[in-house]
């Protein structure tokens, strides 16, 4: 499974083996709570932050609104969030060029949601936030707003989606995060469910 860079690798392994005589295969598993599919919380990045258990499961179920925003090379612009039907409320996701390009190995130079935009869409109100690819925000750049404008305001961060198979248009989606006490973060399950 692809990992950002620095962050802990996935290790799975059986700690009780059938064929070793044990009643049932048990698997150990080690990873970080920004693996794969997965929800930020506001504890990702404000000390005081509210953990992951903390977020109320409607933000996670319900309505969606897919936005096709491969036609961004870089980022996902505020001239393009602007440009589409977004309410307060709306959970929101991007498809960017990130789905295309397949998850197989970590690219530096992904797409990502830039601060502009995520400062409208947080003002906006919307319930859930997500994007394709690991990070919501550039890599390596000092404009966290992507991550900040959010969760300062208890949005959740809905990270790591593959949309490499579903167009634009409305859905229902279903991406409960693990509730793990305390956590900055949580792997989450993400489906959409055609309306």
């Amino acid at each position: 499974m692809m990992v950002y860079p620095g962050n802990p690798e996935v290790v799975i392994e059986l700690a009780q083996d059938i064929e070793c005589g044990a009643s049932s295969n048990v698997s150990k598993m080690s990873l970080g709570s920004h693996t794969g599919t997965h929800i930020d919380a506001p504890r990702h990045v404000f000390k005081e932050g509210e953990p992951i258990d903390k977020f109320a499961l409607e933000a996670f179920f319900g309505p969606c609104k897919v936005f096709d925003a491969t036609s961004e090379e870089k980022q996902v612009s505020l001239y393009f969030v602007e440009s589409k039907e977004i309410q307060k409320g709306d959970r929101v996701l991007f498809k960017t060029k990130n789905s295309e390009r397949g998850f197989e190995t970590f690219r530096n130079d992904f797409v990502f949601l830039s601060g502009e935009a995520s400062e409208y869409l947080a003002k906006k109100e919307i319930s859930l936030v997500g994007i394709d690819y690991l990070s919501i925000k550039e890599k390596g750049s000092k404009d966290n707003r992507p991550h900040t404008e959010f969760l300062s305001r208890g949005i959740p961060i809905l990270e790591g989606i593959d949309l490499s198979r579903v167009t634009e248009g409305e859905y229902v989606i279903s991406a409960f995060p693990l509730k793990i006490e305390g956590a900055d973060g949580a792997l989450a399950r993400a489906v959409l469910i055609e309306d």
